[in-house]
């Protein structure tokens, strides 16, 4: 069998979440009667591992059961970016070959945070504008957004605009460059602008 990779995060109180914000810590609430025990469980769309439907940034945008789950399977590119200190630009992505239908996973130094870091590695408009032309289908990245500090959020735009998928809250710890086969499969939610999943990777 193909060496898997599972490049999601674990989910638990106290977690890493977006700007450390307490609203955004999952809660679990665990009641046990005699022998049976049971959880309850309150948590962002958002937190760690998960995918964002165009609701997300675009007000009159499509919720997330648009998204094809045909498209959350099949091959992916996992580029090493690691020397990227900001923001991962169209200069940057030039070196790599990216074809259209892609679906791009970005390896970053964020990968090796522990805690939320406020000056995480994103990806910057001119970058999502080169995805947008070369025609991804997809873009994976080791922080919990996509984008920071851009005002109009032009990251997140340009990438639905464009019928890009976004998965955020992805490690590549143990994960070398690389085309893998990739199973992101996310909850069955309805109406809403993002959902949790657990992505895998395997060795083709």
């Amino acid at each position: 069998m193909a060496k898997m990779y599972d490049i999601s995060l674990p989910i638990y109180k106290g977690m890493p979440v977006y700007k450390n914000k307490p609203e955004k810590q999952p809660e679990f609430q665990t009641v046990t009667n005699g022998h049976v025990t049971e959880s309850r469980l309150s948590m962002d769309a958002h937190t760690g591992t998960h995918i964002d439907a165009p609701l997300h940034m675009i007000n009159d945008g499509e919720t997330f059961e648009s998204i094809d789950l045909e498209q959350l399977i099949g091959d992916a590119k996992v580029f090493d970016l690691t020397d990227v200190e900001t923001g991962i630009s169209a200069q940057d992505l030039e070196k790599f070959q990216i074809e259209e239908g892609d679906f791009v996973l970005f390896k970053t130094k964020n990968t090796f945070d522990e805690a939320f870091n406020f000056e995480f590695i994103y990806l910057a408009e001119s970058g999502a504008r080169y995805l947008a032309e070369k025609g991804v289908r997809g873009v994976g990245i080791d922080a919990l957004g996509v984008e920071r500090a851009q005002e109009g959020h032009p990251t997140h735009k340009t990438l639905f605009q464009n019928n890009i998928i976004v998965i955020e809250g992805l490690n590549f710890k143990d994960v070398e460059p690389g085309t893998y086969h990739m199973v992101a499969a996310p909850l069955k939610l309805v109406g809403i602008d993002a959902a949790p999943a657990r992505v895998l990777l395997f060795e083709k």
